[in-house]
């Protein structure tokens, strides 16, 4: 089967008219490319096109929705918060990159705990714990923060409000490795070499509001989970940060510098198509949610021209698949062009979705219950009254 179809077949697959076609397309329920033979017409992923076709023909048992919501699949909780409309990343109802235009990441922060106003006066915060590098120190301030503090559950909301700010505070901290003050992007461009004025905390500014939340990302979820055990928002901030780290998430901007080494020594038409033969992803491009492109990206990416081996790239990957960049490519090209640690694309990640982290986890502790999901069972048939064959 191909990889990809058009519009006709997968509109008699799903047995749908093609508006709906291109309403799920728009809400990255399915892939959508432009078609090479003819620009004019796209060209739809086949096993997206499978895959809501397969849930549609089961109903809606409880079960199969449930199992068909892990993945990119239907929401599973209410949320005010955040949300994707037609390709547009919206925070209670404003759109996330025309915030990005004016807003920092502490005003950020309030808009989605949702509060505007006044920043709150923080609590006191000691010295940024020693570590090898920022991820490390972000790991150990958050899980001595975690150890400490009280459940969140039941805490009036103007103290949950005063230590979610000093939570991010202390982490910008740790991953800057002083305390300081001022405003989060400049105390980072400071840490992180950019002279003032040069415009280098003012694109940090950009994305740290771009990356503050995305919906229910796996990051957030974790946090949830966390928070809806009455955990600390230092405590839910940790599970967020341990999902973050793995490389299908925050570790994205390493995947993409790999694809870029490729890239530099086999030349990008070469490394992409090594990559397509073997059926290996193209860190840095597409995304599920954005089929049209990744609208934080494209904010980023007007507002500095990319370093010319990243240019290349990313011209030979629209050039042969479609895919635009995402935000994670936009993040290498910003420490590239700013000569920001190999580390700060995650560090900015950490940092900025803290704040989402944060309001994920105070929402969750105010109006929803535990989160535990049942598991369908696929292992051995259980028998009752059966003895295993050791104490062990």
């Amino acid at each position: 089967m191909t990889d990809w179809i058009g519009a006709e077949e997968a509109c008699a697959r799903l047995k749908v008219r093609s508006q709906t076609l291109y309403a799920y397309a728009s809400r990255g329920r399915v892939g959508a490319r432009p078609d090479p033979a003819d620009p004019r017409r796209s060209l739809y992923r086949a096993a997206d096109v499978a895959g809501l076709a397969a849930r549609k023909s089961r109903g809606r048992k409880a079960a199969a929705v449930a199992a068909g919501a892990i993945a990119w699949g239907e929401p599973v909780l209410d949320s005010a918060i955040t949300t994707v409309v037609e390709g547009r990343l919206y925070y209670r109802g404003r759109d996330a990159v025309a915030l990005a235009e004016t807003e920092t990441l502490e005003s950020t922060a309030r808009l989605l705990r949702g509060g505007d106003g006044a920043a709150l006066k923080r609590s006191a915060r000691g010295t940024p714990p020693a570590g090898a590098d920022m991820r490390a120190r972000a790991f150990l301030v958050l899980a001595e923060r975690a150890g400490l503090d009280s459940p969140a559950l039941g805490r009036h909301p103007l103290a949950l409000a005063v230590e979610a700010a000093t939570l991010l505070d202390v982490l910008t901290d740790a991953v800057a490795g002083a305390a300081g003050g001022g405003p989060i992007h400049e105390r980072l461009g400071t840490a992180w070499g950019c002279a003032r004025g040069d415009g280098g905390a003012e694109l940090i500014r950009r994305a740290l509001v771009l990356l503050a939340d995305h919906e229910l990302n796996a990051s957030t979820f974790a946090a949830r989970v966390a928070a809806s055990t009455g955990a600390s928002l230092a405590a839910s901030a940790l599970a967020g940060l341990s999902a973050l780290s793995g490389p299908r998430h925050g570790g994205a901007g390493a995947a993409m510098r790999g694809l870029l080494a490729e890239a530099v020594e086999q030349g990008p038409p070469g490394a992409i198509a090594a990559r397509l033969a073997q059926d290996r992803s193209l860190p840095g491009f597409g995304h599920a949610l954005y089929p049209d492109g990744d609208p934080r990206a494209q904010a980023l990416l007007a507002r500095f021209e990319p370093p010319a081996d990243l240019a290349a790239l990313r011209r030979a990957v629209e050039g042969a698949t479609g895919q635009a960049p995402n935000v994670d490519f936009a993040l290498v090209a910003l420490a590239e062009v700013l000569n920001l640690p190999k580390d700060a694309p995650f560090a900015l990640f950490a940092v900025a979705r803290c704040a989402g982290w944060i309001a994920h986890a105070i929402e969750q502790a105010q109006t929803g219950g535990l989160i535990r999901p049942r598991a369908r069972y696929a292992g051995v048939t259980p028998i009752a009254g059966a003895s295993g064959g050791s104490a062990n």
